[in-house]
């Protein structure tokens, strides 16, 4: 597998999901009402935090090459579907705290950056899913 692949494995537990990626691994799963085991996030969780996660990479990254005194990043997530006759729109909302010895013009300076991030990129441009047999 390259850096891009992931591989997904369910088996004989219900909905309790291995995610492999390199030598490391995950465990998603659903909470026990919906039938899961609870071993794990689910899938939603799971999406807030690649974009959480790449987030808070990606503002540590410019902060430590800036040298600015950043000591924590925390980012509080959650999601909205709001559904139309026509469509359903998502709305993730992504709340950012900065710890650390740092002016207001540096705090607005990370949010922008936070922006920027590849998982911000690749969920605010066309996605196409294609799923095949193999």
């Amino acid at each position: 597998m390259n850096d891009n692949e992931i591989l997904v494995t369910i088996g004989d537990i219900p909905y309790t999901t291995t995610i492999t990626h390199g030598k490391n691994t995950l465990i998603a799963d659903e909470p026990l009402e919906l039938g899961g085991q609870d071993k794990g996030v689910n899938p939603p969780a799971l999406l807030l935090s690649a974009i959480g996660s790449c987030k808070a990479m990606t503002v540590k990254m410019y902060a430590d090459r800036k040298k600015w005194k950043l000591e924590e990043v925390n980012i509080k997530l959650s999601y909205e579907i709001l559904k139309s006759e026509l469509q359903q729109t998502t709305y993730i909302k992504c709340h950012l705290s900065f710890k650390g010895e740092l002016d207001q013009e540096q705090k607005d300076r990370l949010l922008q950056i936070a922006e920027k991030c590849p998982i911000h990129k690749i969920l605010s441009n066309p996605i196409i899913i294609s799923s095949n047999l193999i």
